[in-house]
C-alpha cells in the first residue's frame, strides 16, 4: 500500500468517523436529516434526497410495504420539493427495494443499466422529475433500514462535467453504504424519541386540569407551554380547589427532571394535593405531607418544587407556603409588583424540611400570578434576569385580569430559546363584600335550630331574598340539629350571597355525614335526603378537627 493510498485511506476514516457522529448528534428528525444532507453534499455528492415513509411508521414492528414516500429533505437540490407523497404499488418495481433490499448498485443515466432499472427509478422520482435529469447523471440509491423495517430511501445524485458522465466507484459506494446505515438507525431512534415524546406530552396534558373551577370572590386563568420540539416533557403542573368558606387553593409546581417518569410524578403529586386540600390544612402542612409521600414512594431522584396558596375572599387574605420553587409576583391594586419573599423550604422529596406559611392581604384588585421556572429561565438568560423581568411586566400591566396577566407574563419569553415546559397560574382577586355575609357562633343547645331559623330569615330579609326563606330556614334547621347532636364546642352558622346562596353549618365533629335511606318508622335519618331534595348542590367536607356541611341555592 502506498504513502498516497494510505492517506486516502486515513481522510476517508476520518470523514466517516466525522459524519457518523454529526448524524447521530440529534433525537429531533428534521435535524438528523439536515445533518445527513451536510455531510453527504458536497464531500461525497452534488445533491441528496432522504425519502420517508408515508405516513411515517410505527418502528416497533416491520410494517410491510409502505403506501407512498415523502420527500423529507434535498440538499442541493430542487427536485421534488413541495409535492405531496410518491405512491408506492405493492406489486412495482420499488416495493422489493423497500422490503428485501439489497446491495446498492450505482446507476448512470443513459446506460443500459440505467434502463432496467427506469421503471424503479420513475417510480421512486417521478417521470416529470427524472425527464429533468441529464443523461450521464450518477444515481446512486440507499435503503435507510431501521431496527425492524425498511423507514425510506436515501438517493445520491452526482451531475456530469464537461460532457463527462459522472459515477460512484465501489469505494463510494461503500462509504455512502456505511452512511445510509448510520442514517437509518439514527431516524429509527429519532422516530421513537418523537413517539415517546407525543406519549409523554399526551399523558402530561391528561393529567393536567382542563378547566379550572372559577370559585366566588376570585376569577382565575391559566397557561400551559410544552419544551421546543428538541426538549423532552417535564412535569410542570397548575391546579385550583375549592374550600369551604368560598376560599381556594392555588398550587403551582415543578417535578425536577425531563422524562416519562416527571410527568407520572407529577400526576400524583397533583393527586396527592387534591386530597390534602380537601382536609382543609394549613398551606405548609400540604407540602409536609407532600414531602412524606414523596418519600415514601422513593423519589428522592425526582425532586419537586411547589407553591402553595389558600385566598380567603371573605378575610381578603393569602395565606402561602414554599417548597424550593421560584417566588410568586403579587400585584397591588394600585400597580405595584413584588416578588413575595417566602420562606423557599426544600423541594419535595428531600425530607426532613419545615415549611412555614406567610400570611398577606390580598384587597380586592390586586392579583397573584404562580408560575414554574420556564417561563424565567433559560439557556441565556439567568433567573434573577428572568424574575425582576417579570416583575417588572406585571407592574406596567394596565389590567389586572388574569388572561391579561398571562398574557403579559409569556410576552417576556425571547423567541426560540424556550428548553423547559411552562406552568402559568395567574389569580385576580375581588373578594366579597361584608355586607354579603352573615356569621353566627351558636352554642349546642335543644333551642339552637329554632333559633338558627330566625337569623337565617332576618338576613334574607336583609338581602331581599324572602322568596328562600321557606327552604333555606328548612335546611338551616336540618343541619343545626344535626351538628348540635355530636358537637362540644360552639356550632358555626354562615351565610354567603354571590351569584348564589352559600350557607355553611360547622361543627368540631370530623365525622362526616351520609345520606341514609331511613325507615318508615324512623324519626331520624332525613335530614340529608331533605337538603338533597331542596337544594340546588349540597357536600361536606373536613375542616381542620371538624367539618363543614353546604348547600347552594339559586337566586330568585
Amino acid at each position: 500500500m502506498t504513502d498516497q493510498t494510505t492517506e486516502r485511506l486515513a481522510e476517508r476514516l476520518g470523514y466517516l468517523d466525522d459524519a457518523a457522529r454529526r448524524i447521530n448528534s440529534s433525537l429531533d428528525l428534521p435535524a438528523t436529516l439536515r445533518d445527513l444532507g451536510r455531510v453527504l453534499v458536497p464531500a461525497l455528492a452534488d445533491a441528496a434526497v432522504v425519502l420517508l415513509r408515508d405516513p411515517l411508521p410505527d418502528v416497533e414492528r416491520d410494517p410491510g410495504v409502505p403506501a407512498g414516500l415523502l420527500i423529507h429533505h434535498a440538499q442541493g437540490t430542487r427536485l421534488g420539493r413541495g409535492g405531496g407523497p410518491r405512491p408506492v404499488r405493492p406489486d412495482g418495481p420499488l416495493a422489493p427495494a423497500l422490503t428485501r433490499p439489497g446491495p446498492p448498485v450505482p446507476l448512470v443515466l443513459g446506460t443500459p443499466a440505467a434502463l432496467r432499472h427506469l421503471p424503479m427509478l420513475a417510480e421512486l422520482l417521478g417521470n416529470r422529475t427524472l425527464g429533468r435529469l441529464r443523461p450521464g447523471t450518477a444515481l446512486l440509491a440507499l435503503p435507510l433500514l431501521g431496527r425492524k423495517a425498511v423507514l425510506g430511501m436515501l438517493l445520491l445524485i452526482r451531475r456530469p462535467e464537461q460532457g463527462r458522465p459522472a459515477r460512484f466507484d465501489p469505494a463510494d459506494t461503500a462509504t455512502a453504504s456505511h452512511l445510509a446505515t448510520q442514517a437509518g438507525l439514527a431516524v429509527d431512534t429519532a422516530l421513537r424519541y418523537s413517539r415517546e415524546w407525543e406519549i409523554a406530552d399526551e399523558l402530561q396534558r391528561s393529567m393536567l386540569p382542563t378547566h379550572l373551577p372559577q370559585p366566588h370572590g376570585v376569577r382565575l386563568a391559566h397557561r400551559y407551554l410544552p419544551g421546543e420540539s428538541g426538549a423532552q416533557v417535564g412535569g410542570d403542573w397548575y391546579d385550583s380547589i375549592p374550600l369551604p368558606g368560598n376560599r381556594v387553593a392555588l398550587i403551582v409546581g415543578d417535578v425536577m427532571g425531563h422524562s416519562l417518569t416527571s410527568a407520572a410524578i407529577m400526576g400524583q403529586l397533583r393527586t396527592s394535593a387534591q386530597t390534602l386540600a380537601g382536609l382543609d390544612l394549613p398551606p405548609h402542612e400540604v407540602l409536609y405531607h407532600l414531602d412524606e409521600q414523596a418519600q415514601r414512594l422513593g423519589q428522592e431522584q425526582h425532586l419537586a418544587t411547589c407553591v402553595y396558596a389558600v385566598y380567603d375572599p371573605i378575610a381578603n387574605r393569602v395565606v402561602l407556603a414554599n417548597a424550593g420553587h421560584v417566588p410568586p409576583v403579587l400585584v397591588q391594586p394600585d400597580g405595584r409588583s413584588e416578588l413575595l419573599d417566602l420562606p423557599s423550604g426544600a423541594p419535595i422529596g428531600v425530607g426532613g424540611v419545615d415549611f412555614s406559611s406567610v400570611e398577606l392581604p390580598a384587597p380586592p384588585g390586586s392579583a397573584l400570578l404562580l408560575f414554574t421556572d420556564g417561563l424565567v429561565e433559560s439557556r441565556r438568560r439567568p433567573l434573577s434576569t428572568g424574575l425582576e423581568l417579570l416583575r417588572s411586566r406585571m407592574a406596567t400591566a394596565h389590567r389586572h385580569s388574569p388572561e391579561h396577566l398571562c398574557q403579559e407574563a409569556l410576552r417576556i419569553l425571547p423567541p426560540g430559546d424556550r428548553g423547559d415546559d411552562i406552568a402559568l397560574l395567574a389569580a385576580a382577586f375581588d373578594g366579597i363584600p361584608a355586607e354579603d355575609v352573615a356569621y353566627w357562633f351558636l352554642q349546642p343547645r335543644h333551642e339552637t335550630p329554632s333559633r338558627a331559623r330566625r337569623l337565617a330569615s332576618h338576613a334574607l330579609r336583609r338581602w331581599g331574598l324572602e322568596g328562600l326563606s321557606e327552604s333555606t330556614e328548612l335546611m338551616v334547621s336540618e343541619l343545626v340539629t344535626n351538628a348540635i347532636q355530636h358537637a362540644t364546642r360552639p356550632v358555626t352558622l354562615r351565610l354567603v350571597r354571590t351569584s348564589v346562596l352559600r350557607c355553611e353549618v360547622g361543627d368540631d365533629n370530623a365525622a362526616l355525614p351520609r345520606p341514609r335511606r331511613a325507615g318508615p318508622d324512623e324519626e331520624r335519618g332525613r335530614g340529608l335526603q331533605i337538603v338533597a331534595r331542596c337544594a340546588d348542590r349540597w357536600g361536606a367536607t373536613r375542616l381542620g378537627a371538624g367539618k363543614v356541611v353546604w348547600f347552594e341555592q339559586r337566586l330568585p
